[in-house]
């Protein structure tokens, strides 16, 4: 499914795209929450916490059209 889709569809509340967009970046919201050479539990949460946020609140609508400008920005 591409990215575009997938954001729909968690934008939707579906918790399945909402999954697949977080462990697309959980590798990268694990690197973050070491802190001092520890995992920091609560600092992970902290991430997916405000992931989810963006999810719903980025506005797929200003980019669905695919404008030149826009290239790239959801694929």
């Amino acid at each position: 499914m591409e990215f575009r889709e997938t954001l729909w569809k968690a934008r939707g509340y579906d918790r399945k795209a909402m999954m697949e967009i977080i462990e697309m970046y959980r590798p990268l919201m694990v690197k973050y929450a070491v802190v001092n050479g520890r995992f920091d539990e609560d600092l992970y949460q902290e991430f997916v916490y405000t992931m989810l946020q963006c999810i719903l609140k980025f506005p797929v609508e200003k980019y669905a059209q695919g404008s030149q400008s826009d290239v790239g920005l959801l694929e």
